[in-house]
């Protein structure tokens, strides 16, 4: 540092001092030019470098790898590609070959231009590679998704007595896209005694999970001797990312139990977990741990998803308000929340501050807005911005986009045109698009397109009971008895059952689950209880139960009581058995909530004066003061 130091002030020198062909003056003026060069390559002080390096390339001077080195790591903090190109060019002249280090440094600086064509080159042209050479490619290779070459890479790595280290394996792991060459690859890191590295044992646990093999991912984590933040990270976001979010969560309690503090990382895995179970008071807490690390832009974004995910709005609005950087994500969920929630038109205003900021939309900006436009029956706009998507957006329209036009016709009970749309759309429709005409059909009571829309849907997904039942039902309430005989035999031949209605919610930080004719809830006394006397008391402001919603062949009084038994009508008594007044109550359930249910929880809302949320498959559902976020179209 001293021999650099004292150049500090020195002026630049003025350069030629004699004639090029000089040898004495090359001799006296090689020292302090090399010096003069050094010292501008350690302040990173590019364009004085690049002029020094031109005047030694002049006089057939070279300086020491290492200050090349410097002046690499210059280029790519300026992200100066053509005077990284240059220091390539001057290292390579005269016939020179530099050391091995510097090669991989130029490859490493090629491949973080994403310079992938000059980055093998180079590597082709080393007379040695060695372990970091290697490393470097298969590693490029890896991010940039060329999997087969990086997995051919370190075939040919070990051809030619290169052994893999750590980081290799635990880079050229995530190029795995099948279990076979991952198994094969796991074992390899064994016989290399390699498996309880961090790295790699962390970058197994990841590439199992993304492969949906969980069992072996929990295996290699729980191999491990002794612990490691980064492994905890890893296994908890493998059952997040796989929507395990109760094996997430209890891995997360013993992460902590185990003195590991939760990392940005984990904090974003475990709210994905909460997301997932709509376990808003968990979410809140955990919030609370991410707070101390500042405005931190993923983490943020995690906690707008996992509030407007669980309904809560006004915790959604509050993060996005507060946060100093925002991305295109964090206006997309934020929009998306805004319009699945029922808050239409504040989504739509939304997006104008967007554009206004200058923030690009994406494919999940346009999906937000459409499905805004679907939920306020904005019609004409929603048309508008569908047909020019390409021109307004620059993102072109698939399945999800059509789903929600496909909605918006359905809602305004446009359904010939809704299925035209069908038969039109540039990619081939899926089940999930056939269902929104389905439902569009059983609001609007069109039996013979329901008819068309099923099959489908069952040529695609032969075992959806949800389907059949509702085709079903839409026969049953147009009096057609024999279709409903034979989609019931049908589901018979095909051993289909209704899956039993189950709704969640959580009281004091613990999950209570409530399903339909499962009376083991060790309150279910009280509730029923309850809920009887709030059914009498909705009875006399002119409540009438619709058993046009009971899919059994029941009767009278015993279609009533079915109706009673709703998993989500016991889950809001509970909720309102335990909160303060004024409370809202946040209830998750499995199935579509039935039209005689929503009408339920619309006056229980009106009666109780309290907000009442569930969240369905289908839609999320504000029920307050009479009336539902979703206006009566689900």
């Amino acid at each position: 540092m001293r021999a650099v130091s004292k150049f500090k002030h020195k002026p630049w020198p003025s350069l030629p001092l004699s004639r090029p062909g000089s040898h004495m003056a090359t001799v006296a003026e090689s020292p302090t030019l090399i010096e003069h060069f050094t010292q501008y390559c350690y302040q990173r002080d590019l364009p004085r470098a690049m002029t020094a390096m031109e005047a030694m390339q002049r006089r057939g001077l070279w300086a020491d790898s290492v200050v090349y080195s410097e002046l690499i790591k210059c280029c790519l903090a300026r992200r100066a590609v053509q005077q990284g190109r240059l220091v390539h060019k001057h290292v390579f002249s005269n016939g020179r070959h530099p050391q091995t280090f510097l090669i991989n440094i130029l490859i490493n600086m090629y491949v973080k231009f994403s310079l992938l064509e000059e980055a093998p080159q180079l590597f082709d042209e080393m007379s040695q590679r060695n372990v970091i050479s290697w490393t470097t490619m298969i590693s490029a290779y890896c991010r940039a998704k060329m999997n087969s070459k990086a997995l051919e890479a370190l075939v040919l790595m070990v051809r030619e007595g290169v052994w893999p280290n750590s980081f290799t394996y635990s880079s050229v792991l995530r190029a795995c896209e099948g279990l076979w060459d991952l198994k094969e690859l796991h074992c390899s890191i064994v016989k290399a005694g390699l498996e309880s590295d961090v790295f790699v044992r962390s970058a197994l646990i990841d590439v199992y999970s993304k492969l949906g093999d969980l069992r072996n991912a929990i295996g290699v984590f729980d191999e491990m001797v002794t612990g490691d933040s980064v492994v905890w990270s890893s296994i908890v976001g493998a059952f997040a990312q796989n929507s395990d979010g109760h094996e997430a969560l209890d891995l997360f309690k013993r992460m902590k139990r185990a003195g590991f503090g939760a990392e940005e990382a984990t904090l974003t895995s475990v709210l994905r977990a909460c997301t997932a179970l709509a376990l808003l008071e968990l979410g809140r807490q955990v919030h609370v741990h991410a707070m101390k690390y500042g405005p931190d832009l993923i983490l943020n974004n995690a906690l707008l998803d996992m509030y407007c995910k669980c309904g809560s709005l006004e915790d959604a609005n509050a993060v996005f308000t507060r946060m100093v950087e925002k991305d295109v994500i964090s206006w997309s969920t934020m929009i998306a929340g805004l319009a699945q929630n029922g808050f239409s038109q504040e989504a739509l205003k939304l997006y104008e501050e967007m554009k206004v900021s200058g923030t690009k939309p994406n494919y999940i900006t346009v999906l937000g807005v459409l499905f805004a436009c679907s939920h306020a029956g904005l019609l004409d706009e929603g048309w508008y911005y569908f047909q020019n998507m390409r021109q307004l957006f620059g993102v072109d329209p698939g399945r999800e986009h059509y789903g929600c036009v496909i909605d918006l016709l359905g809602r305004a009970g446009k359904l010939d045109e809704a299925a035209r749309l069908i038969q039109e759309m540039e990619c081939d429709p899926d089940a999930v698009t056939w269902r929104t005409l389905l439902g569009a059909c059983r609001v609007h009571r069109n039996v013979d397109l329901a008819t068309h829309a099923a099959k489908q849907i069952l040529k695609m997904d032969p075992d959806d009971a949800g389907t059949y039942i509702l085709l079903s039902n839409l026969y049953a309430i147009s009096q057609r008895w024999d279709d409903v005989a034979e989609v019931r035999k049908s589901m018979r031949a095909r051993g289909i059952t209704k899956q039993p209605g189950c709704s969640w919610i959580e009281v004091n930080k613990q999950i209570h689950a409530f399903i339909m004719g499962d009376d083991s809830h060790p309150q279910i006394d009280e509730i029923n209880k309850q809920l009887s006397m709030l059914i009498d008391r909705l009875m006399g402001i002119g409540y009438v139960p619709d058993t046009n919603f009971v899919l059994q062949d029941l009767e009278g009084e015993q279609r009533e009581a079915s109706l009673q038994s709703h998993s989500e009508r016991l889950a809001i008594v509970f909720g309102i058995m335990n909160f303060p007044k004024g409370t809202t109550v946040r209830v998750r359930k499995n199935l579509r909530i039935c039209g005689d249910c929503h009408e339920f929880a619309k006056l229980v809302a009106k009666l109780e004066q309290r907000t009442i949320v569930i969240r369905d498959p289908i839609r999320y559902h504000h029920f307050q003061d009479g009336e539902c976020s979703c206006g009566d179209y689900w």
